[in-house]
């Protein structure tokens, strides 16, 4: 436990902060509190750190943490729309295809907190945080499950690579501008989602707690694809950003192509997080592998670079195994995602090197956030492969939720007889702010946090070690590394001897 005395002329505010990943940043960060006298209020980098891990894993640092063409437009378009949920007819699991436009309150902005006495009264981790668990966000991945449907159905495997790295790039879409903390699951918390109108089922389990693992199982309800995987991440602190490495295998299996892909997330960087406004990056390399026909398609999120040119853009190429390129995939993973015959990609490189102009407009600071230029240049004889939906008019109140993220919380009464009792929707902190009541989801969360502590207090006593009840630590037959793996029975409903969590 980490205390620090915040002192000015008129004022004086103790903070304590129980545990995070590493003692020397969790000091540094708490010290690094900024109050200033007046109007302007800055964000803790303990708080910011945060935010980075939302951005790739959506870890809180909560006490959970503690110690340790046009026509191809058109059909990406149509394929997108027929997952538009219309009507009220109950599914498998008592959800209705009826959803959340809005979410009950909104968020709490840092102008509504305007004296130091309001500021007093506020929990400090709860404002930072959006009303969903990980184990929800990380659900969000299934948000463009069409993709994986169109890949199903296509018969040329260099057209599947390409959709297949379309929809991994899609599911880092949801993160832009999420600067809200999921709350930390709890250990053996689960949530799943069934959603018969986009054809799948989802379970995923917090695993473990040193490290934070979370673990998911999808699954094709037609029995085309299984898509599975966990994440552990691992962070960086830099000073004046926090960098997030997402550990963990991504496998998606297409069943009647006898397929398997794996990748791994791109890093997230998050900037300025002492002065300035906060902006969110992802970089580095993804390589997705076909481990039938070894094709590889390598996917380079480009860093914003000096005057952001490269800001939210991705380049890649797909490849045999030959090693001979086959196309060229370009575009944002903020917007779209087009693919390029190679040829075609190079012969318009070198026009475009020929016209290019001095860059007129150069940031004054490198801390200022760099400007997003809305649309992707198209090159001529280029095929769409994805694009994002539009978010919400209201999005930007309610934690910039996309439409799919805003139904994942919802409770209809004819669930409850059916979920079991340790799923996501039934934590009364998370419910609590997504109602709009801050104090009693601050007074839950650290009520779940303590229980949380207590039982593994008595664990350590009794010498007992946490056993997981939907997965386990196995090998990936295809990678050949460790993995956490669904080992079946969820959908039995058997929830017989599960941990009381909440």
């Amino acid at each position: 436990m980490t205390k620090c005395w915040t002192k000015s002329a008129n004022f004086r505010i103790s903070l304590t902060v129980r545990g995070w990943w590493f003692k020397p940043i969790q000091e540094f960060a708490v010290c690094l509190m900024i109050i200033s006298v007046g109007t302007r209020l800055r964000l803790c980098s303990q708080t910011c750190c945060d935010r980075a891990l939302v951005s790739s894993s959506g870890l809180d640092s909560d006490e959970s943490c503690e110690g340790g063409s046009e026509s191809s437009f058109k059909d990406a378009l149509a394929d997108g729309g027929s997952q538009k949920n219309n009507g009220s007819v109950p599914q498998k699991n008592g959800m209705k295809k009826h959803r959340y436009c809005c979410i009950p309150a909104q968020r709490i902005c840092w102008s509504q907190v305007n004296s130091l006495k309001e500021l007093s009264k506020i929990t400090m981790p709860i404002v930072f945080n959006e009303p969903l668990s990980f184990l929800q966000r990380m659900t969000e991945y299934m948000e463009h499950t069409y993709l994986i449907n169109r890949a199903c159905s296509l018969s040329d495997p260099m057209q599947r690579m390409q959709t297949v790295a379309a929809f991994a790039v899609s599911a880092v879409a949801s993160q832009w501008d999420r600067t809200g903390k999921p709350f930390n699951p709890l250990l053996g918390e689960t949530y799943e989602l069934i959603r018969e109108e986009q054809g799948f089922r989802l379970i995923s389990e917090q695993v473990s707690h040193h490290p934070p693992v979370s673990a998911f199982h999808a699954e094709s309800l037609g029995g085309d694809f299984v898509f599975h995987g966990s994440i552990y991440p691992k962070l960086k602190f830099w000073g004046k950003s926090v960098e997030a490495e997402p550990k963990g295998t991504i496998t998606l299996e297409l069943l009647k192509h006898n397929e398997a892909y794996t990748w791994s997330n791109p890093y997230c960087c998050v900037h300025n997080i002492i002065m300035g406004k906060l902006w969110i990056e992802q970089r580095g390399k993804v390589e997705i592998v076909n481990y039938r026909t070894g094709d590889k398609c390598v996917l380079n999120f480009k860093p914003c670079g000096m005057f952001g040119k490269e800001l939210h853009k991705v380049e890649g190429y797909i490849q045999d195994k030959s090693k001979k390129k086959h196309c060229i995939i370009y575009g944002k993973w903020t917007e779209c995602l087009w693919s390029v015959d190679p040829q075609v990609y190079e012969a318009h490189k070198k026009l475009e090197k020929k016209g290019d102009k001095t860059l007129k407009n150069v940031r004054k600071s490198l801390h200022d956030m760099p400007e997003v230029q809305e649309t992707v240049s198209v090159i001529p004889g280029s095929t769409l492969l994805w694009r994002i939906d539009s978010r919400p008019p209201q999005s930007a109140m309610m934690y910039n939720f996309t439409n799919f993220a805003m139904s994942l919380n919802e409770l209809d009464p004819g669930m409850e007889a059916v979920l079991a009792p340790t799923d996501s929707r039934f934590r009364p902190d998370i419910r609590a702010m997504e109602n709009g009541n801050m104090n009693e989801a601050s007074t839950e969360k650290e009520r779940l946090e303590e229980k949380q502590r207590a039982a593994r207090k008595e664990r350590a006593k009794n010498d007992e070690e946490w056993s997981t009840r939907w997965f386990k630590l196995g090998t990936n037959t295809h990678t050949g590394s460790q993995d956490w793996l669904y080992t079946g029975g969820y959908f039995s409903r058997n929830y017989q001897n599960l941990p009381e969590i909440y």
